[in-house]
């Protein structure tokens, strides 16, 4: 008995190869071992090869079993794919699976957009390579003016019948034809642009409206931009991925924006006004006097647009206070007189010639020293 080869060396790919690689492995093969094409002895033998292996990579419970137990494995899913859906065809008829419209494959494509762009939205222009319907033959696959002939193999019924006897009596398994892959008929002259695949590679052009609010990972659906569908079946649709580049200054955090912001120990112990960047420019905040590293202040409505809503998310002002690393003579000789007032001493100022006491303590001194608003 021959030993059946592997099905990933069948098809030249590698055991991690995606589903995308693998049908471009198969139809590469096919249309060089195509008994209509390829008049060698052994080109039929190595056609089914191919379509056994494609058949199995292709479907995702398939492989697995085929991963975990080879051509061996469990009610011979791995060498034959044979399944439930099988059964019913081979007890029950069916067997025209080569026959039906079948849907296209979805297609994903990774769209990389600014900070902006996701906050604001923005309009895209894509170029989306897919199968599309030959334009030379319609999808006939036939050379113009040519036509498929019947299948000698199935007479043009695209399945083979052969009858069974078991336990439970008589039997009809039919399988799809081999020679015509269901279709019943087969392509004399195969068409010169398609090379008797019916289906071209090309380029189309969309523009992706990208609404305003979207983030990181987000997925845009397109239906019906996929590949084309096979005998008439509808085509796939097409997934856009969205990655969004960091901003310098601000980070997202749902729909609210983060903005990080560095004060001084004046500004966090006596309290003081800035102004922080927006996306619409700049907005006054106001900085509690004791304020700790950690505080949060919001600005309302200055974060990102939620979808589809007209209301926004908050801009979230994260203060950090900045312990100095080097400090001047005078700034030294301030801390020192703060920290006295801390530890129990005198109270903080000194007096004039004539009594009266400077208008400035030690906190106001500070604060100017240091630079706070």
């Amino acid at each position: 008995m021959a030993v059946k080869r592997d099905y990933y060396e069948i098809l030249s790919v590698t055991r991690d190869a995606s589903e995308d690689e693998i049908r471009r492995a198969f139809r590469r093969l096919a249309r060089q071992y195509h008994p209509d094409v390829n008049k060698d002895a052994d080109a039929d033998a190595r056609f089914k090869e191919v379509n056994e292996a494609y058949d199995v990579l292709t479907n995702a419970e398939k492989r697995q079993q085929y991963d975990r137990f080879g051509h061996g494995g469990p009610a011979g899913v791995g060498a034959s794919g044979f399944g439930i859906e099988d059964i019913f065809e081979t007890f029950f008829g069916g067997g025209r699976s080569g026959r039906r419209p079948t849907r296209g494959a979805d297609l994903r494509y990774d769209l990389t957009i600014s900070f902006e762009e996701a906050m604001f939205g923005t309009s895209k222009k894509l170029e989306i390579p897919r199968t599309v319907p030959c334009g030379r033959c319609s999808g006939s696959r036939s050379e113009p003016g040519s036509q498929p002939e019947r299948c000698p193999r199935c007479n043009g019924a695209g399945e083979i019948r052969h009858t069974q006897q078991s336990v439970f009596g008589q039997f009809v398994n039919v399988t799809m034809c081999d020679r015509c892959r269901g279709a019943g008929s087969i392509i004399t002259k195969p068409c010169t642009e398609c090379r008797g695949m019916g289906e071209v590679r090309h380029v189309r052009e969309l523009t992706l409206n990208v609404p305003a609010g979207v983030d990181e990972g987000q997925q845009l659906h397109l239906v019906g931009e996929g590949e084309h569908g096979a005998r008439g079946g509808p085509p796939g649709d097409l997934y856009v991925v969205l990655t969004v580049e960091p901003h310098e200054t601000f980070k997202r955090h749902g729909d609210d924006l983060i903005l990080e912001q560095t004060i001084n120990v004046a500004q966090a112990a006596l309290g003081t006004e800035l102004e922080v960047p927006t996306f619409e420019g700049t907005e006054r905040v106001r900085i509690p006097a004791g304020t700790q590293s950690g505080r949060i202040v919001r600005v309302r409505g200055r974060g990102v647009p939620r979808l589809r809503t007209n209301t926004r998310g908050d801009l979230q002002v994260h203060f950090r206070v900045e312990i100095p690393t080097k400090i001047t003579d005078d700034q030294r000789r301030l801390f020192q007189q703060l920290a006295a007032t801390f530890d129990g001493g005198e109270t903080p100022g000194t007096e004039t010639g004539d009594g009266r006491a400077h208008s400035k303590g030690i906190f106001g001194r500070v604060k100017d020293a240091l630079g706070a608003d």
